[in-house]
């Protein structure tokens, strides 16, 4: 994506991502709002081609492990996945009692018309900081890095009791997002 230090130069192999929220705005803390983050990561593994290894939603980021299968690009992906989430993050804003719905919308929009990068709300920062996994150690790290996020911040003591996170999947029982375990 522009400007983006973090390039994606192999469509096809597998990364480790990282989805930030504009002004790492604390969005993700009602079940709605992740719920969409969820719905479109199944999705995307069920209709565009995406394979997910691992990922962690926090309140104000995620972290993934995917790839696109062929002919698909991750680019693409991540495109119309941060498109399709901004928008219904945003809709569930207008439509619910959220307290902090003005301060959220006024935010979303301010980074719109900064950017000129969104129509009228921009919920994603444009960057991924895309780390190609070229190796097994690797991916082995950054699959901790993953699954110990919400343990480092003292949500969980244990990574797959963080349901909204692939660790469990890894521990043998079945998350909400369909992921492929290596």
């Amino acid at each position: 994506m522009s400007g983006d230090r973090y390039p994606i130069s192999d469509q096809n192999a597998h990364y480790f991502l990282t989805f930030t929220v504009v002004y790492w705005i604390d969005v993700f803390t009602r079940p709605e709002y992740k719920e969409v983050i969820t719905d479109s990561l199944n999705y995307c593994i069920q209709n565009k081609g995406l394979e997910c290894h691992a990922w962690v939603l926090m309140t104000n980021h995620m972290h993934l492990i995917v790839r696109a299968k062929e002919p698909a690009k991750l680019s693409g992906i991540i495109r119309d996945f941060k498109k399709h989430t901004s928008k219904k993050i945003v809709d569930i804003i207008k439509a619910s009692s959220e307290s902090r719905k003005e301060w959220l919308l006024h935010k979303f929009s301010f980074e719109a018309q900064r950017t000129g990068r969104a129509e009228n709300y921009k919920v994603w920062t444009d960057d991924n900081h895309a780390i190609m996994l070229e190796d097994g150690h690797l991916f082995q790290q950054k699959l901790n890095y993953i699954h110990d996020n919400p343990v480092r911040q003292m949500i969980v003591a244990n990574p797959e009791d963080y349901i909204f996170s692939s660790a469990a999947d890894y521990c043998g029982k079945k998350g909400l997002v369909n992921v492929v375990v290596d």
